[in-house]
């Protein structure tokens, strides 16, 4: 999702979403006649977006091919998390929060309180992935159950034989993204229960890629984030399927 400070020219959203269905765009000087086609107004300025790190990928690109429609648009793209970019839209840091959750009642409460108006738009739908190493050949898939024994704040599990005794005593390495995440909140909701709660031996990274890095390199590990760092990454990674108690699924384009 996009959060848009709606402190925004309208010809200037116009045009970002003339561009790719997305979001918008800061204050920016114009020299653009009254009877100029929005597809041909070329803006300037800056355009400060931070936040989601599952939504960074998406932002990034149409933030690339927006600017070279427009060369004096200076625009710039973080990702400190969902709840690390909304304090920073909160305090007016940034014109785009990128969000991989709603937004939560204590942050509309400030964005009130602030007198910043926003619009929520909804980019896509991610699938969550749950992944191991590549080399993993016994982790065929793993219920909710299962992954809230061993996530879960007062967890015993160390190795993967303690989650299932037929796998083997190989200790287990767990990463995770960090707390300001959306998914991190997610993932504690939905499956340990309570929003974040997580066990504390975890690896946490609000940068995707160094939970890529992470799992790739430790043959015992597990971890989760957004599917499309898993498809970068698919040499590398083992998707795992879920079981909810309707059957495994494995995420896909389809799922």
């Amino acid at each position: 999702m996009k959060f848009i400070n709606k402190k925004i020219t309208a010809l200037s959203l116009m045009a970002l979403l003339s561009i790719a269905a997305l979001a918008g765009c800061a204050p920016a000087q114009q020299t653009v006649g009254e009877n100029t086609p929005v597809s041909e107004a070329v803006l300037s300025g800056e355009i400060a977006i931070d936040g989601s790190s599952t939504v960074y990928p998406i932002t990034a690109a149409v933030a690339e091919e927006f600017q070279k429609l427009n060369p004096d648009l200076r625009i710039t793209v973080g990702f400190s998390g969902t709840g690390g970019g909304f304090e920073k839209f909160i305090a007016g840091e940034t014109d785009i929060n990128d969000a991989s959750r709603p937004i939560k009642d204590k942050e509309k409460t400030a964005l009130e309180e602030k007198g910043i108006a926003y619009k929520e738009i909804e980019v896509a739908y991610d699938g969550l992935s749950v992944v191991v190493n590549h080399a993993n050949d016994f982790v065929d898939y793993l219920t909710i159950e299962e992954l809230k024994k061993m996530w879960e704040p007062s967890s015993t599990v160390k190795t993967w034989q303690d989650v299932r005794p037929e796998w083997p005593a190989e200790e287990i390495k767990f990463f995770s993204p960090g707390a300001d995440s959306g998914t991190f909140d997610y993932f504690t909701e939905e499956v340990v229960g309570e929003s974040g709660a997580i066990r504390t031996d975890i690896t946490a990274s609000e940068d995707d890629n160094v939970l890529v890095t992470g799992v790739a390199g430790e043959k015992s590990a597990i971890g989760f984030f957004g599917y499309a760092y898993y498809q970068e990454n698919k040499d590398e990674l083992k998707i795992v399927p879920i079981d909810s108690g309707n059957g495994k699924v494995e995420p896909n384009e389809q799922t």
